[in-house]
């Protein structure tokens, strides 16, 4: 997963991150790729914890959106 803002040609920074599922709990292993550019930036902190505490995994993911 990609997050923030980034151009064609910024160098990108790999980050492997722990991740637990905000509904159920279930550890997913996983990274996401930023731009050198924007992680070193506050609202990439924010936007990173923000990501931590809303990520569903597959799973619920799935059951939210068949439910709607």
């Amino acid at each position: 997963m990609i997050l923030g803002k980034h151009e064609k040609n910024d160098k990108m920074v790999q980050i492997d991150l722990d991740l637990d599922c905000s509904n159920c709990g279930k550890n997913v292993p996983g990274g996401i790729k930023v731009s050198e550019k924007y992680y070193a930036t506050e609202s990439f902190e924010k936007e990173l914890i923000s990501f931590q505490e809303n990520y569903l995994c597959g799973i619920c993911r799935d059951k939210k959106r068949t439910k709607n």
